[in-house]
């Protein structure tokens, strides 16, 4: 109920904001805005790539177990033959082949492997990590947008009125009704209004460029977003789903798996490795190889062919092994502390982003009992002035109180969905499919992995890669005029 009820309040918010904005012939969502970063969004793209790079580490792992097969060729030309060899050919042209087939490697085939998928999950993990931390910064930059053209509206609305209390006040003074010190309050007030305005107006040409930076194309007129799915009714709530779900402790516990594996690939390097292997020779001396018997020509050509099994046992390394035992259960010692160290973080975070969004929640219903409230003061104070009760430093007091609330009004409510969001994002709830996002078939990691984890062939390309983010050389500068939504 608590969460419906603060889903509710959000919307609303949003909504008002809307309204206060005006309405377009066509609204961009915030689900589209989503998208349009999911599809093309450098830092996600990029992010993409990276993790097939890190696919490619099973088959790497794997292909240190496998058969290999090599071959090798060579032509030679004696231009000075040995002086006590009478039957040195001139020429010849030898070729070979061989194969060797891993038997037994200590268990180093197997743990690279291990470790290498290992890897490949934190890959994942650290690939939705940045794709929550995308989306995190979309919202923010959406919201941003909105509440920074409800303020330069509030702002211009505000220089209007000061600019008509100014002039209001000018001719009450040309009468005597007014004193100097009146008219010198009401343009001290517009000046620091319209500084206000310009201020306003900076930070939203800020906001409308971030927004490209981020979704690739600048805002038009934005729609309220929707309520905000599976927010949590209490801290522990948050922090029990985050320590499950939350892709960055994710990605470090996998790491801390994959150094543990490394370890047994540092162990295998001073066990035997046994490997079968089959070779095979031709020599072909181009008929240049003399014979010792006259009249009868030498055999041109010679072949040979021989199997077995070649044993390695290392004996002494120079310290070698030991040196990579010890690194790797250093950097296991350093994965397992980082593990440590994220999930403090994570905890931290998610019951600091669980506090905003309350803080932010009960700002916005304050801030609307406070506009009320000044909506109320500034009539009364407006009237009480036209019977001399009041001055016109107190009508000027009264205006920037109601704006002041207004603008934490609007900031309040920007505050509480980004809060929300991040919430959602630090319990591991703010992806692409958690989020239903319908621009198209999301991305899948694991349908790259399928494909080439069991790649054996050595000219199994790819096609040369393309850049898949957009590009916003062509973007226009951007304005705080209303014509630039």
């Amino acid at each position: 109920m608590a969460v419906r009820a603060a889903g509710s309040r959000l919307l609303a918010g949003a909504a008002v904001l809307a309204v206060m904005l005006g309405s377009g012939a066509q609204a961009e969502t915030l689900r589209e805005a989503l998208i349009a970063a999911y599809q093309s969004n450098p830092s996600l793209t990029g992010a993409r790539a990276g993790q097939r790079a890190v696919d490619e580490g099973v088959p790497l792992a794997k292909s240190e177990g496998r058969p290999a097969l090599f071959g090798q060729g060579s032509y030679t030309e004696n231009v000075v033959p040995s002086s006590n060899s009478f039957l040195s050919p001139d020429r010849q042209l030898a070729g070979g082949v061989e194969l060797s087939v891993p038997i037994y490697s200590g268990g180093a085939v197997r743990s690279a492997v291990r470790a290498a998928i290992d890897r490949v999950e934190a890959g994942r993990a650290n690939l939705r990590a940045t794709e929550s931390a995308v989306f995190s910064a979309v919202v923010a930059a959406y919201m941003d947008v909105i509440r920074n053209e409800a303020v330069v509206d509030l702002n211009t609305a505000n220089v209007n009125v000061l600019s008509v209390n100014l002039q209001a006040t000018s001719d009450r003074f040309e009468i005597g009704d007014l004193t100097r010190t009146d008219v010198a309050q009401s343009e001290a007030r517009l000046s620091l209004a319209r500084a206000d305005l310009a201020s306003a107006r900076a930070n939203l040409i800020r906001a409308r460029e971030r927004y490209i930076e981020l979704v690739g194309h600048a805002p038009g007129t934005l729609e309220a977003p929707p309520p905000l799915p599976g927010l949590p009714d209490s801290p522990d709530t948050a922090v029990t789903a985050a320590l499950d779900s939350n892709p960055d402790l994710i990605a470090a516990r996998e790491a801390a798996q994959a150094a543990k594996a490394d370890i047994g690939s540092a162990r295998a390097t001073r066990l035997p490795q046994l490997d079968g292997f089959a070779q095979g020779s031709t020599v072909n001396f181009l008929d240049s190889l003399g014979s010792t018997v006259p009249g009868v020509s030498a055999d041109q050509t010679a072949d040979a062919a021989a199997v077995g099994v070649r044993a390695t046992i290392p004996i002494f390394q120079g310290g070698r092994p030991g040196a990579l035992v010890r690194r790797s259960q250093a950097q296991l010692a350093q994965a397992q502390e980082r593990e440590i160290e994220v999930e403090r973080n994570v905890i931290a975070q998610t019951r600091a982003a669980w506090s905003s969004w309350q803080a932010a929640l009960q700002l916005i219903e304050s801030s609307e009992r406070a506009v009320s409230a000044n909506r109320l003061s500034l009539e009364g104070v407006r009237a009480e002035n036209t019977v001399g009760n009041r001055t016109i430093l107190d009508i000027l007091d009264a205006e920037q109180e109601l704006l002041n609330t207004q603008v934490r009004l609007v900031s309040a409510r920007r505050d509480a969905y980004v809060a929300g969001f991040t919430l959602l994002a630090a319990m591991g709830k703010a992806e692409a499919r958690d989020l239903a996002l319908d621009g198209g078939a999301l991305y899948d990691p694991v349908v790259n992995y399928q494909r080439v984890k069991g790649q054996w062939l050595d000219w199994s390309d790819d096609i040369e890669p393309v850049p898949v983010a957009t590009r916003t050389i062509d973007s226009s500068a951007q304005n705080a005029d209303s014509s630039a939504k």
